[in-house]
């Protein structure tokens, strides 16, 4: 049987996945939730190539979207070099979407973790402006043991129908990031449902506001991949392919690399979304 991989040898000879201790490697990943109306492309056919193409990479901090609760649980049995953060968005605990922060347990220390929902209320369970669903924001504050440095990540899944809601969302994002943070380096992973030309996007990135983050790919050294991240299982043609899948990145001296990986093997696609890949120094 065939296997189609999409590939560039290029970047595929040129990046050492096993990196040294100085380098992170990152990946932001809508891994699509288990909807048994996807058929062919359903989580239970798609599930074991992306565990593999997790370990392949060697990634250091992974975050997730679109994951629900029994998603998490095949995601830790099978990835348990990390830890894991992260609660269900419908009730703070197991139930809805999780948007779960994996990393190494042997290479980080958890000094502190938590969510918030992406509303006018965000200390507690709800849904924003015109939100059509709930959406939060997971984050954790980690030490780099191999370096004693400290930094913040966060993960999230903006809404995709509220305009109001992605926009606001992005102020509340920087806001929060501003009070958490405290003056720690910050990676931001997500899917934004957000285009770089809009609001939200441009919000979060404004080089004029001094709490605004970088878009990685802007930063890195080597690039590769194509220029959208959402392919609807392959379906979506080339031409109405768009970016919405983001790191972003505060107060991060190096960005080595940044992908996009467009792998399908034997037809079955990892996802409707493209992973996300950056390698940096923090």
């Amino acid at each position: 049987m065939k296997i189609f991989i999409t590939l560039i040898m290029v970047f595929f000879t040129t990046v050492n996945f096993s990196q040294d201790r100085d380098q992170t490697n990152i990946m932001s990943f809508n891994i699509r939730y288990d909807e048994p109306k996807d058929k062919d492309q359903n989580w239970h056919h798609r599930k074991e190539n992306v565990i593999r193409m997790l370990k392949f990479y060697d990634l250091d901090l992974i975050g997730f979207q679109e994951v629900l609760v029994s998603q998490l649980n095949y995601l830790k049995t099978n990835l348990q070099d990390y830890d894991v953060v992260g609660v269900g968005r419908k009730d703070g605990k197991d139930k809805g979407e999780f948007v779960p922060i994996f990393y190494r347990k042997d290479r980080f220390k958890k000094i502190e973790s938590g969510t918030f929902w992406l509303s006018e209320t965000p200390d507690k369970v709800s849904r924003g402006w015109d939100a059509n669903l709930e959406r939060i924001v997971t984050w954790a504050i980690l030490k780099d043991q191999s370096r004693n440095k400290e930094f913040l990540i966060l993960n999230t899944h903006f809404d995709h129908r509220g305009e109001v809601a992605r926009l606001q969302s992005a102020k509340l994002l920087k806001s929060k990031i501003v009070g958490i943070a405290k003056g720690r380096p910050v990676i931001l992973t997500g899917d934004f449902n957000s285009l770089p030309e809009s609001d939200a996007i441009i919000g979060l990135t404004d080089s004029t506001d001094v709490n605004s983050l970088v878009d990685s790919k802007m930063m890195a050294k080597l690039n590769y991949g194509p220029n959208w991240t959402s392919t609807s299982f392959d379906n979506k043609p080339f031409e109405q392919r768009r970016v919405i899948d983001y790191i972003f990145l505060k107060d991060i001296p190096v960005v080595h690399r940044y992908a996009v990986f467009t792998e399908k093997l034997n037809e079955i696609c990892l996802s409707d979304h493209c992973p996300v890949f950056v390698q940096i120094e923090i």
